[in-house]
């Protein structure tokens, strides 16, 4: 934790931005260090500008839902901070209702199917350890950003 909360004091006095200035989370993307760093890379060259959770995991572990003018702060899988990211907007939808416009803007699939399976299997998972069970109904917390913030 030492090494973020070093990152974020650099950027806030590279930024300019008042010293009270507090980021929402730090994190990274995916469930597997393959996955993270992948999709950390896509942040870094511009391709990722979202990214959705399940509501059900925000409801079970107490964490915070996004809203727009947050910062967080993304990591790779061994935690070395590379990136803030500001949300612009959040939505609320179920599964099912995802469409290929939306689900395009996280950069990770060519298709909405291929978005789907890759989505179904990490839901199922997280599902598995988080206590929730995937469907097309459960609603997905979809989130907006931009990187405001490379070092």
């Amino acid at each position: 934790m030492e090494r973020i909360k070093q990152y974020w004091q650099q950027f806030l006095a590279d930024t300019r931005k008042e010293t009270d200035t507090n980021y929402l989370e730090s994190f990274c993307f995916g469930s597997n260090e393959r996955m993270a760093n992948e999709l950390l890379q896509l942040v870094l060259d511009g391709k990722k500008k979202a990214t959705c959770s399940s509501l059900a995991y925000f409801e079970g572990s107490g964490e915070s839902i996004p809203k727009a003018g947050d910062f967080s702060i993304i990591t790779d899988w061994a935690g070395k901070p590379h990136a803030v990211i500001q949300t612009k907007q959040v939505m609320i939808l179920p599964f099912k209702e995802m469409t290929f416009d939306i689900c395009k803007r996280e950069g990770e699939d060519e298709n909405l199917e291929s978005w789907q399976n890759n989505h179904i299997h990490f839901f199922t998972e997280e599902g598995e350890q988080c206590g929730y069970t995937f469907s097309w109904e459960m609603e997905v917390v979809f989130e907006d950003f931009e990187v405001v913030y490379i070092k």
